[in-house]
């Protein structure tokens, strides 16, 4: 009995020594796996070249649909008029005045140094948006691009403090230039240039005021109207210009697409000139007389001005 005891212990001993054999372990090594604690940003990550990660079967193929026979002759009498309804359009303000060609007078020689010297244009056809583009107009813009205005990127007080109830058809206001492009673009239009803006406002019989040369506050949304604020765009009809465009004096003034520039023949020294301003025009509902007239010039940095007098109308080529 005492041999073959030794003999079993000796055997469990060898068998100790030697490890576990394939059968207990199954015949696998242990994976080791590690983690990291933080995750990686991304731009790490993008430089990190995985180890053994196993490629992911390839995506079931969706099948082909099925094509639709052919609708029989009842069908096609059912079905007509939704097959040939037009898309919805979008709810914004979209009417337009046609310019006609030809040339007007643009400047004047009596007033502001920079408004001179008056001279001849001769501009092709183009129109230009019968009215203001409104807080609704612009928040649909907004609401379908998820554009983000140049005062919002800031933090800076911007269009939507303006926009309360009621206000939809007022004039959208702290829009820069950029912002009053974008919304432009989304449309297939553009921002009038500063001569498209002044022959739409004065016509060709060189108007000081859209509605002609008599100063009248009761046609224009000006500081001696009383209002002192926006008011919703079309409100002043009578103040029409010529061709029937309405809100070109007061109410905002107008982005346009130029840089602030001397006309040739001008010799003033204004510290604006350059390409650091954009042209504004029509004056504004905090505004006087000479602030407001057809021809009056003034300008404001496109990047960083968005104020509460300062909104923008479109225009197209013809």
């Amino acid at each position: 009995m005492k041999k073959y005891l030794i003999v079993l212990v000796s055997l469990g001993l060898l068998l100790v020594a030697c490890g576990p054999t394939e059968e207990s372990t199954g015949g696998e090594t242990p994976q080791v796996t590690v983690e990291f604690k933080t995750p990686l940003p991304e731009s790490t990550q993008a430089q990190v070249k995985p180890t053994n990660t196993p490629v992911p079967p390839p995506p079931t193929p969706t099948p082909r649909p099925t094509p639709t026979p052919a609708p029989t002759v009842a069908e096609e009498t059912t079905t007509t008029a939704e097959a040939t309804e037009a898309p919805t359009p979008l709810p914004v303000t979209d009417i337009m005045v046609e310019i006609p060609a030809g040339p007007f007078v643009m400047g004047s020689d009596t007033d502001d140094p920079e408004d001179a010297p008056a001279h001849e244009v001769d501009l092709p056809a183009f129109e230009i948006d019968k009215f203001e583009v409104t807080n609704a107009d612009f928040a649909t813009f907004v609401e379908v691009t998820g554009y983000v205005t140049d005062a919002e990127k800031t933090g800076k007080k911007d269009w939507r403090s303006e926009f309360t109830e009621g206000r939809e058809n007022h004039p959208v206001v702290r829009v820069t230039w950029n912002d009053a492009v974008a919304y432009c673009e989304w449309l297939g239009k553009r921002l009038p240039t500063e001569a498209e803006w002044e022959k739409a406002a004065r016509g060709t019989e060189g108007f000081r005021f859209p509605w002609g040369n008599e100063w009248d506050p009761s046609k224009a949304n000006v500081k001696a109207t009383g209002l002192r604020d926006t008011a919703a765009v079309g409100s002043f009809g009578a103040g029409a210009s010529p061709y029937g465009v309405e809100d070109m004096a007061g109410n905002v003034w107008e982005w346009t697409a130029d840089w602030y520039q001397a006309y040739p023949g001008n010799t003033t020294d204004d510290p604006y000139y350059g390409e650091q301003c954009r042209v504004t025009r029509g004056g504004g509902w905090f505004d006087d007389e000479p602030q407001v007239t057809t021809f009056n010039r003034n300008c404001a940095d496109p990047n960083k001005t968005a104020i509460d007098e300062l909104g923008f109308r479109c225009a197209r080529s013809k």
